[in-house]
């Protein structure tokens, strides 16, 4: 199959979608651009702060985005290229872009608060705690994901510092320049929001800094271990949370975007200009290594089309920066779509280069791992369009490859900085009683709602669990984040019918991610017993085990209480 044909058809569909479907929506719903948004009226110039729109869009899109889109798609091939464009295109426009733009709406008609507290108004109080303990679970997931993935990307031996581009390897090269995206971050906050430079000029500052930076960090190398690499993570993201969004967070998502954009230009391009084919099987069969095509495939897709972390960004970060209801559409409903893009360049990525991976059994280069999977597609295709041969030995495909690993890595930061962020609200909202403030509490209660403290506990046992493996980590984190998202749609489903408005375009996703996610919990759980039954069960094993029925009791009380709200206004209305 050509991949200029696949990438076509869903660039077509997809914006067919955001056309049509997300003004649809936005019409439903009643977005208003005359509606004031809490970023003007809860402004505070630490969280709430009204931002350039094309700012927000890429704050909003690096953080929803990480190395989801990519990591996804590609281990989901396994069922065949089929499948996965399906449930990618799909799930992005119906699933997908409807949960991320609901949740951030939802968000700012609740004056910027989280989806906890949309559940708080139309659910109770009780729904409330019960939702937040679910959330940070999946929270204290994401960042324990993340960590693991960030610093095995940083991870390198030798001196602490190597120069040269044959001295310095491509951790050691994505390290530095990840470093020195901070640095560049803060410059450009501190010129935007403190001395008044228009954006547009310091977007061209800050992009010429994008090109110096990644020329730095492929010829000067960091070396640390993967220890000291978390601790650094740890240290980061929690002065990431801290800090004003302004200052590090807003502009460093800002600016990885275009690393994003970039990225996925040259991907591109790369397709047309190749004119390569998909090797990918088209379907491989209901079955496959990583379990059966249901549910297996919506569960591991996850970010390409569908992706409960998203609501908490969107409801987290981004509905406090919104400057007007107007932009809910194209950073709800868009990025989201933007997304799903990303996912089917990474699915023609991993068809081009099918037979050289892990997965087609090749043993070539035997492309493992999803980002090292995804930069050799996208490097193949630029390789093969400008004439040259696909492998290191042609500096295009080894500059290529580079650039591609150390982007996702970037963006996995992204998630880390949002992520931490969010945990941060939600773990002091445990602590506060409906009608007070943080100014009411005493003792223990207000000992942990400060927002160092509730940072700190959720740095340190995120990340401490970073330490694990990434896969006793990740066989957890799929299930929770895509059930967070069917819980996600079932609270703003709640409210939307609370005040009368169309909420049925969520019934079929909501109850399709309730049941796959529950579905795969309980497999794994089973699983997970008779392994431990046998004496064959590990740490790692307990904790999936214990993590999964957390999450599937918590989420089956929720669902039944949504039911119970969702009934009563049925029958209240027809009465």
């Amino acid at each position: 199959m050509s991949a200029i044909l696949i990438m076509l058809i869903a660039l077509v569909l997809l914006a067919l979608g955001y056309i049509f479907y997300g003004s649809f929506l936005a019409k439903q719903w009643g977005v208003d651009p005359s509606h004031e948004t809490p970023a003007h009226t809860s402004y505070d110039g630490k969280d709430f702060v009204p931002a350039n729109p094309a700012v927000l869009m890429g704050h909003h899109f690096s953080s929803i985005a990480g190395a989801g889109p990519i990591n996804g798609p590609i281990q989901a091939a396994v069922f065949g290229w089929v499948p996965v464009f399906l449930w990618v295109v799909v799930g992005g426009i119906f699933f997908g872009a409807m949960h991320d733009f609901g949740a951030l709406f939802a968000s700012i008609r609740h004056n910027g608060g989280s989806i906890g507290e949309v559940i708080k108004e139309n659910m109770g109080v009780k729904a409330q705690r019960l939702f937040t303990i679910f959330a940070l679970l999946v929270l204290i997931l994401v960042i324990a994901s993340f960590t693991a993935v960030v610093a095995g990307t940083f991870v390198s031996e030798g001196s602490f510092i190597t120069v040269g581009r044959a001295n310095v390897s491509g951790n050691a090269s994505t390290a530095t320049t990840s470093l020195l995206f901070i640095v560049l971050a803060f410059f450009f906050g501190f010129a935007v929001y403190r001395k008044n430079v228009k954006v547009g000029p310091a977007t061209i500052v800050g992009i010429i800094g994008i090109i110096v930076i990644t020329i730095v960090g492929l010829n000067v190398g960091v070396n640390m271990s993967r220890t000291a690499w978390v601790i650094f993570i740890a240290v980061y993201i929690m002065a990431a949370s801290l800090l004003p969004v302004w200052m590090l967070l807003q502009p460093r998502d800002y600016l990885s975007s275009f690393l994003l954009y970039g990225m996925m230009v040259l991907a591109f391009v790369g397709i047309i200009g190749s004119g390569m084919k998909v090797e990918l099987p088209a379907f491989t069969g209901w079955t496959a290594s990583s379990g059966t095509l249901f549910p297996t495939l919506f569960i591991t897709v996850a970010c390409g089309a569908v992706s409960g972390f998203h609501s908490l960004i969107g409801s987290g970060t981004t509905s406090k920066q919104l400057n007007s209801e107007k932009d809910a559409k194209v950073i709800g409903y868009g990025a989201m779509i933007v997304e799903s893009a990303l996912a089917i360049i990474a699915l023609i990525a991993i068809g081009v280069v099918y037979k050289e991976t892990n997965i087609g059994g090749g043993d070539k280069f035997l492309l493992t791992a999803p980002p090292t999977i995804f930069a050799g597609g996208v490097a193949t295709m630029v390789a093969t369009m400008t004439g040259g041969i696909a492998d290191f030995s042609n500096p295009v495909y080894d500059t290529v490859y580079t650039l591609l690993t150390l982007a996702v890595s970037v963006f996995a930061l992204t998630s880390l900085d949002s992520g931490t962020r969010l945990s941060r609200y939600m773990f002091a909202e445990l602590f506060i009683p409906e009608g007070k403030t943080r100014d009411d509490l005493t003792g223990a209660a207000k000992f942990f709602s400060h927002p160092f403290v509730a940072t700190g506990v959720m740095v340190i046992i995120g990340c401490g669990m970073g330490f694990m493996n990434l896969s006793q980590i990740w066989g957890v984190f799929g299930a929770a984040n895509q059930l967070l998202a069917g819980i996600a749609m079932l609270a703003v489903a709640t409210w939307l019918g609370n005040i009368g408005k169309n909420n049925k375009m969520f019934f079929v996703p909501m109850v399709f991610m309730l049941v796959a996610t529950i579905t795969s919990l309980c497999m794994t759980v089973i699983a997970k017993v008779k392994l431990i039954a046998a004496a064959g069960a590990n740490w790692g094993d307990w904790f999936q085990m214990i993590w999964s029925i957390g999450l599937v009791v918590l989420a089956i009380i929720l669902v039944i209480q949504g039911i119970q709200i969702l009934s009563t206004k049925k029958e209240q209305k027809a009465a």
